[in-house]
């Protein structure tokens, strides 16, 4: 599904923030390989405590991070008005 218009720029900035944030965990699948103590077959970069693929979560607004590491922008709730929104169009 292609996000409104409207919310493009939002979910764009929320996206690049909450990356930072994650390029500099531990639980960075990245960032654990280079330790030597972990291997994935996995090509994603992802959580290695949730296993989300971070180019997906850091950009799902109503989504947060396991660790509190970032929070929700919105709401469950909002995220489907939203949706229906986009349909009704």
């Amino acid at each position: 599904m292609i996000p409104p218009a409207h919310l493009k720029e939002q979910i764009e900035a929320v996206g690049e923030e909450r990356m930072k944030i994650c390029n500099g965990c531990s639980y960075n699948s990245e960032n654990r390989k280079k330790t030597g103590k972990f291997t994935s077959s996995r090509p994603d970069v992802h959580c290695t405590s949730c296993g989300c693929t971070l180019s997906a979560k850091t950009v799902c607004l109503s989504c947060s991070c396991p660790l509190e590491k970032w929070g929700a922008v919105i709401s469950g709730e909002e995220e489907e008005e939203i949706t229906k929104e986009f349909e009704d169009e």
